[in-house]
């Protein structure tokens, strides 16, 4: 028959039993209080972004900086406003239509490998793991649905470039001093090209100063070149 244990057994027994429960509950703390778990925050993905953001970004700055830079180009050779304005329009309307196209190409060509990879994909798994015909089509409907409209890619880049290109038209459009329209249209594209990079910058958290002179740089040197070229064909001769 086994001996009585004794109280002082009973209560250290007791006490490590409390112990051990505080111990091993991992929402209460020493003085037995039950501490409150702290969500963790879901950060936004800002690569997310990246595509939308870089076709809308390179529309908008390829329609301004290319009209401005041909209406730059003609003016520097035509004192006309009419000379100007009708190849800035030309230039909006080419430019969309070209953006429109090559976006519209190349979003479909993109389409079309990872089709065909989902494809290869869906018949490895199928004859490695015998999946059913009825969840394989709805597997594939699913993933079709996240590809890349060829249409609204083709939209929004002809949108994007037309809207960077208004912004030298209005510009010069009602101004009849030749000099005063080519600093008018040069300071109204620096302008857009120094939104259009904060707002790219902002939007895609990037930095901001970094991201808006890489922009007016660019824009620059585009406007500066086609002048000079211009210019310099033009005192040659060569000006019909």
């Amino acid at each position: 028959m086994a001996a009585p244990r004794t109280y002082l057994e009973q209560t250290s027994s007791s006490n490590l039993e409390i112990i051990s429960i505080h111990v091993n509950d991992p929402e209460k703390n020493q003085c037995g209080r039950v501490e409150p778990t702290v969500p963790v925050d879901n950060e936004f993905d800002y690569t997310q972004r990246a595509q939308w953001l870089r076709a809308a970004v390179l529309g908008a700055n390829d329609g301004l900086v290319s009209v401005t830079s041909l209406m730059m180009g003609v003016g520097a050779v035509k004192q006309d406003i009419k000379a100007m304005l009708l190849a800035g329009f030309a230039g909006l309307v080419a430019g969309a239509c070209s953006m429109a196209i090559g976006e519209f190409v190349s979003v479909y060509t993109q389409r079309d490998i990872e089709l065909a990879q989902m494809k290869r994909n869906h018949e490895k798994k199928r004859i490695s793991e015998r999946v059913d015909n009825m969840n394989e089509e709805e597997e594939e409907d699913i993933e079709r649905e996240t590809l890349p409209s060829p249409v609204q890619a083709a939209i929004a880049s002809a949108l994007a470039f037309s809207v960077g290109a208004v912004f030298p038209l209005i510009g010069a459009a009602f101004i009849t001093n030749h000099k005063v329209r080519l600093g008018v249209v040069v300071a109204v594209a620096s302008m857009a090209l120094l939104v259009f990079g904060v707002g790219g910058a902002v939007i895609g958290k990037t930095p901001v100063v970094k991201s808006s002179a890489r922009v007016l740089v660019g824009g620059w040197m585009a406007m500066a070149i086609t002048f000079g070229l211009t210019k310099l064909i033009g005192s040659g001769g060569l000006l019909m």
